[in-house]
């Protein structure tokens, strides 16, 4: 039988889980979808339960039905599709990185946390440290990930274990200031940092970087997107190292 009503135990905790809040107090967090759902499972997450509106009951037969008004309340989604997962955090504690990896310093748009760590999942950088950034298992920085949170390491850190975890691998920072990333030549492993939107990357991570890139512009054009900016540069450095 369908849950039908928004009071039952289950549904409360799940409504919940839009708040990082209780996302940490749980350590669970909502994945929804056709797509991401099934991409989780394959990518074999600690699914604790799937969710589905009774449409689709016969397609998930595990799952728990609910009403569609219910699966309603429970999405974050304009138009849901009917079914949704709950994955349990990974609890992995920050190391250092086996290959080249990325540093975001205050990146606060989910949009692009999530776009980054989809690019980053695309272009084979699978370590991406987090200083003082929104949540990147948020239902809108997971969305935007397109199931690259699934097959990438995210490490929160803070500032001290940052510097310890990469004093071996030289930082790369993007800066307006820096070296035109097009005639540039990195080392086999480094370290990306991208920052805030609108403050770009702390005094203290710059100071620790060993080089400094720009991406050129048009006199016009006075900056570009976070997640473009990394789009661009995670690709360019690829291509000219090898890891």
């Amino acid at each position: 039988m369908a849950i039908t009503s928004k009071s039952n135990p289950l549904i409360k905790e799940i409504s919940k889980l839009s708040d990082k809040k209780y996302r940490r107090e749980f350590n669970k967090y909502i994945v929804e979808g056709t797509k991401p759902v099934n991409e989780c499972l394959a990518a074999e997450c600690e699914v604790e339960k799937i969710i589905c509106s009774e449409e689709l009951a016969s397609a998930y037969p595990n799952a728990v039905v609910v009403s569609n008004e219910v699966f309603q309340y429970i999405s974050s989604e304009k138009t849901p599709q009917g079914v949704m997962a709950v994955i349990k955090l990974p609890q992995i504690a920050p190391i250092a990185p086996q290959g080249s990896c990325i540093l975001l310093d205050g990146i606060q748009d989910p949009g692009n946390l999530g776009t980054i760590i989809r690019t980053a999942n695309a272009a084979g950088y699978n370590e991406i440290y987090l200083l003082d950034c929104t949540d990147a298992f948020s239902p809108k920085a997971v969305r935007a990930s397109m199931s690259g949170i699934f097959f990438v390491k995210v490490y929160r850190c803070s500032r001290n274990e940052i510097f310890s975890l990469l004093k071996d691998v030289p930082l790369i920072c993007a800066d307006m200031d820096g070296d035109n990333i097009f005639e540039f030549d990195p080392p086999d492993k480094y370290c990306l940092c991208i920052g805030n939107e609108g403050n770009g990357i702390g005094d203290d991570i710059i100071d620790h970087s060993k080089y400094r890139i720009r991406i050129p512009m048009s006199d016009t054009c006075e900056s570009l997107n976070a997640a473009v900016s990394a789009g661009i540069a995670m690709y360019q450095l690829k291509s000219k190292s090898k890891r």
